[in-house]
């Protein structure tokens, strides 16, 4: 015979894990950790609605969804990392929402513009670059887990980022409806076709690109002259979008060469690094 203690405990035995997973479900989730997410589906939305303009031929409307969707994309993170709400369930949302609103978005967006002249090409090109976005996303995730990288490379995204990506490949569509308002006849849209891949190409690459991430603390010096600086692009943005989105893919890519250069410059640091001290713990020679 067992005593009342041992027959409550073999009672509660089955229901106490049970209870536990009740507390556990129904545990209340802390501020700094929803707010970024729902920073995160609001770039979703954003990216969506950029799709459902694409499908209405409202093409610049498109473009603002996506560049929108991108300063959330951006703003997300950010928050999470100072209200130290960072969680793998909003890695993983945020990178559903960067697929859809920097992958399959352009790519239809793009596509519907005037890439669908030349059907077969077209949608060639728009499916590499929505499986570009998605193997460049996969990458960026595995990489999280890596906890022996270098302080360093925090400095750089490996292959273009998703949001940049984004950006970069509407750019046949800023010099349509910018005042240049270029036409692209079915040879320019060959070529159109062409750099598309590229882009998908520097996405899926492991050339390195500047993250922009290590930016912190401004000296106090020069808040004055970025304040303004800042403000001037904002104002220019808003009166010449097409233009200025043309000018900032140009300057960004003509960044690519200083970020290759650059990462190399710390690769070479850590080799002669690793060197001084391999040759500090060879014994010497009697």
């Amino acid at each position: 015979m067992t005593d009342d203690s041992e027959t409550a405990a073999m009672v509660a035995g089955p229901a106490g894990p049970l209870q536990r997973a009740r507390g556990r479900r129904f545990r209340n989730v802390p501020l700094r950790i929803v707010l970024p997410n729902l920073i995160t589906l609001l770039a979703l939305c954003l990216g969506l609605t950029a799709i459902r303009y694409a499908t209405e031929g409202s093409f610049e409307k498109a473009v603002f969804a996506i560049v929108a969707a991108a300063f959330f994309d951006g703003l997300d993170g950010r928050l999470a990392r100072a209200l130290k709400g960072t969680t793998r369930f909003g890695a993983e949302l945020d990178s559903l929402a960067d697929f859809v609103g920097f992958g399959v978005a352009p790519a239809l967006t793009l596509y519907f513009w005037n890439m669908h002249e030349i059907k077969s090409f077209g949608w060639f090109a728009a499916m590499v670059f929505a499986i570009a976005m998605a193997l460049r996303l996969a990458r960026f995730n595995v990489g999280l887990e890596d906890v022996e990288r270098p302080a360093w490379t925090s400095n750089f995204f490996t292959g273009m980022p998703a949001p940049a990506g984004a950006i970069v490949a509407l750019l046949p569509l800023y010099l349509h409806l910018s005042a240049l308002g270029w036409v692209f006849g079915r040879a320019a849209i060959g070529l159109e076709i062409v750099y598309l891949l590229c882009v998908a190409g520097l996405m899926a690459s492991r050339i390195p690109h500047f993250s922009g991430k290590s930016i912190g603390r401004v000296p106090r010096e020069q808040v004055i002259p970025i304040l303004f600086g800042v403000a001037v692009l904002v104002l220019l943005l808003v009166t010449f979008p097409m233009e200025v989105l043309a000018a900032l893919t140009v300057v960004f890519v003509g960044l690519i060469p200083f970020s290759i250069r650059s990462h190399r410059l710390y690769l070479r640091r850590d080799l002669e690094r690793t060197r001084a001290n391999a040759a500090d713990k060879m014994p010497l020679a009697s």
